[in-house]
């Protein structure tokens, strides 16, 4: 593990996968921390590799081995990783939040950005062939949070109202299966997939009201493949009885700082066929620089138990 102290503040560090590549931007305002500058930082030497100058603060950085897609308010760059050079850009509404998802996988690497300003709109554009790929209408509401699957399979949203997380199939994009997180609104902080050879395929969001939530995906897709019964299923069109099928919700209640803004991602996902269950493992950071590690736990009866592994704070600095 490489430690690095500064004098001023980052507002963006993007990891190229586990290597010693970073994609870095300021938050201060001396030029070499500049919200406008992106530099190109390798860990080992120590030493910047590269330098981009934007006219407008860099709102988000992503990265793979091939394209490195850099988020303005109302414009997306993509760039070649290696040469740097500029391969396209993309006119976008207006995006305050830098909005965006990606899907590293070279096979499936597709940006998501939102496409509307008034409902929950989502622009999915191919990033490797360079075209636009198809446009999600996702929710009434505009966007909150985006989050594609590594392999760029799924496309996960949920708009400002955040009661309903929605799911859709990039091949289908009007093929969605739906989620709710509660009955009453909270801002959804983040989404995140699991990994994409990972059984069972779960889907983990982050909001406001301090809970942490697992969504079984394989649930959903299951009962989409059975017949509709029922009276409901009969009378409602697919978009709104598709919110009303049973899914597997695995809830963490309360174990974040209520209205501190976090990020969680599905580290591991693990099979153990001998005593029939399943075990996660879940990774979250707070904004007030907390780590906490959870085990999910889930048996073949889709009973489950979590607990805390790990928590530290990483604003403290190590002796």
């Amino acid at each position: 593990m490489t430690t690095i102290y500064v004098n001023g503040a980052y507002g963006i560090v993007e990891m190229l996968y586990s290597t010693n590549f970073l994609a870095i931007v300021g938050a201060g305002e001396q030029p070499s921390l500049s919200p406008r500058r992106l530099c190109l930082f390798n860990t080992v030497t120590e030493c910047a590799l590269k330098e981009l100058n934007f006219l407008t603060t860099i709102l988000a950085v992503r990265v793979n081995r091939k394209r490195l897609i850099i988020v303005l308010q109302d414009r997306t760059y993509i760039y070649d990783s290696n040469s740097l050079a500029l391969l396209d850009t993309i006119e976008t509404v207006a995006n305050t939040k830098g909005l965006c998802a990606f899907s590293p996988s070279l096979d499936g690497c597709y940006i998501a950005l939102p496409a509307n300003t008034t409902k929950g709109s989502a622009l999915v554009y191919n990033a490797m062939n360079l075209h636009s790929h198809c446009q999600i209408e996702a929710h009434r509401s505009p966007l909150a949070a985006m989050a594609l699957s590594s392999d760029g399979v799924y496309i996960a949203t949920a708009s400002e109202q955040g009661t309903i997380i929605r799911v859709h199939l990039i091949s289908q994009a009007k093929k969605s299966y739906s989620f709710r997180r509660g009955t009453y609104p909270s801002t959804i902080y983040s989404l995140a997939f699991g990994p994409p050879k990972g059984f069972p395929h779960l889907l983990v969001a982050t909001s406001s009201s301090g809970s942490l939530h697992v969504f079984h995906l394989d649930s959903v897709t299951n009962q989409r493949n059975k017949k509709s019964v029922g009276l409901l299923a009969s009378v409602l069109p697919n978009t709104i009885n598709g919110a009303l099928e049973p899914s597997h919700h695995y809830v963490f209640p309360n174990v974040l700082p209520t209205g501190v803004k976090s990020c969680a991602t599905i580290h591991t996902i693990e099979r153990i066929a001998s005593a029939s269950l399943s075990r996660a493992s879940i990774h979250v950071i707070t904004y007030d620089g907390y780590f906490r590690e959870y085990r999910l736990i889930i048996d073949d009866s889709h009973d489950s138990s979590w607990v805390l592994e790990h928590e530290f704070n990483m604003l403290t600095r190590p002796s």
